[in-house]
């Protein structure tokens, strides 16, 4: 498994879950540049939900603005998701995404489920 994503769960709203990614040795390199996550609920597009870039420049989309925060640690190769005030929209599949060089990466997703 080249990118291994994991800690999703069930959480009532209000509560908070940290994702992680962690990139396998035989594709994380100091070429490895904008990293991200998105995520797709039922019915849905898969859509970014923020990314960091190599120089650690955030961006999150509108509706995780002041919820969540992205970190990456390039040393530990993992990408971080810490999602706070959970809210049933929140529900989807996550992916970490992780460009290096030309090359795109995903992960195989976690499941968040926030119950009301």
């Amino acid at each position: 498994v080249q990118l291994q994503a994991f800690g999703g769960g069930l959480v009532q709203a209000g509560g908070s879950l940290r994702l992680s990614c962690v990139a396998s040795r035989t594709i994380f390199s100091i070429r490895t540049g904008t990293m991200a996550w998105y995520r797709q609920a039922p019915g849905k597009e898969r859509e970014l939900v923020a990314r960091v870039s190599s120089g650690g420049t955030t961006t999150y989309a509108d509706s995780a603005k002041g919820r969540f925060a992205i970190s990456r640690d390039n040393i530990k190769r993992t990408l971080y998701l810490q999602m706070n005030s959970l809210k049933p929209e929140d529900t989807a599949v996550y992916y970490c995404y992780f460009l290096v060089g030309v090359s795109v990466y995903w992960g195989q997703g976690t499941q968040v489920t926030v119950s009301s």
